[in-house]
């Protein structure tokens, strides 16, 4: 049975100042870099046959430094825009606490969570799965398909939505998953079914 890990990059600068990031580039902060020998313990004694991630540097340096707390070397690596954060549009480089004053608790809470509400001139988290799913569906569940253990390295959005398809969650319910930075989701893949476990 396959085995599928799904893991958030660790903390960014631009986290780290509580700023909507979006798909501005933005490199891992102190704290970030310092989690990685934790969060890599939490894979340690896992085969990793491939690994899947996007460009923006926040992954690549999580995946980076993962690979490295885990000695593990020449492991295969496939970079696609598809698994980018969502777009926050005019909310990029905002303060997201600014923001609530400005907006509202609840408005930004939609443009955030919510499955069909996008932040203006950005992404909703349908659009990010009209993008992710498909190449999920066509890369990495062939991996597994094939066999092959797969670590995902991505950003919240991206995740957002392969959790929602992986597990089936209603697109009224997908407003209650939050992962925090360097959160790891562990699924068994039989081909048909993912099963979570610890």
């Amino acid at each position: 049975m396959a085995k599928l890990f799904l893991l958030r990059h660790l903390k960014s600068q631009w986290n780290l100042e509580n700023r909507f990031t979006g798909w501005t580039d933005v490199p891992l902060c102190e704290e970030g870099i310092e989690s990685a020998k934790r969060i890599a313990e939490k894979l340690s004694g896992e085969k990793i046959d491939k690994i899947y991630t996007s460009p923006l540097i926040r992954n690549k340096e999580t995946v980076s430094l993962i690979l490295n707390n885990l000695g593990a070397k020449d492991l295969p690596i496939v970079i696609d825009k598809a698994l980018d954060e969502r777009n926050y549009g005019e909310l990029q480089g905002l303060n997201k606490e600014e923001t609530i004053e400005k907006y509202g608790e609840e408005k930004v809470h939609l443009w955030r969570r919510s499955w069909n509400v996008a932040p203006p001139g950005g992404e909703s988290l349908e659009n990010v799965y009209k993008r992710a799913v498909p190449f999920f569906k066509e890369y990495i569940e062939k991996d597994l398909k094939a066999g092959k253990n797969i670590l995902v390295v991505a950003s919240h959005n991206s995740l957002r939505a392969i959790v929602k398809y992986a597990e089936g969650i209603d697109d009224e319910k997908i407003i209650d998953l939050e992962l925090p930075f360097g959160a790891l989701i562990k699924y068994d893949f039989d081909g048909n079914k993912y099963t979570k476990f610890a």
